[in-house]
């Protein structure tokens, strides 16, 4: 069972009545990993965001590093995320290819995956609750954009 006063503590769900965010709980299903697992692969098809309820994982991107760079892969960390932080929100406003590769770096890491198709059904349900959460997607979106353009300079 999803909790919803965990869900009401994330920036994605910000401005969602206990109502909206039972919904939303309505639509997770919960996922655990182990250290050193593949989430998710760039590249790859994209259909679901994912929310960490516990544990951690890495953000990797392909580099023009050697296959002897730090992960060993020919890829390069870019971050680390953790409990109440998101990642792969962009497969909820397009279904583009992955940009990064996500591993689990902690054991017992638990997600909770949120599907693109039930989400878009569930906006056109209640536009009022999908307005709120792509605008708060297009925020952190934006932010994570003009952060990483400053780091390039």
């Amino acid at each position: 069972m999803v909790d919803v006063a965990f869900l009401k503590g994330l920036d994605v769900f910000n401005g969602l009545n206990d109502w909206q965010l039972r919904k939303v709980a309505a639509l997770c299903r919960e996922l655990e990993f182990k250290e050193g697992e593949t989430i998710l692969f760039e590249s790859s098809h994209s259909d679901e965001m994912y929310i960490i309820t516990q544990g951690e994982v890495e953000i990797l991107v392909d580099s023009a590093l050697p296959p002897e760079c730090p992960t060993g892969e020919g890829k390069l960390s870019i971050t680390h995320l953790g409990a109440g932080q998101v990642f792969g929100e962009m497969a909820l406003v397009d279904r583009g290819l992955r940009s990064a590769t996500v591993r689990c770096v902690a054991d017992d890491t638990r997600l909770l995956a949120i599907q693109r198709e039930s989400f878009m059904a569930l906006c056109e349900e209640d536009t009022r609750l999908g307005f709120v959460v792509m605008r708060n997607l297009a925020a952190d979106l934006s932010f994570k954009l003009r952060s990483r353009n400053l780091a390039w300079r």
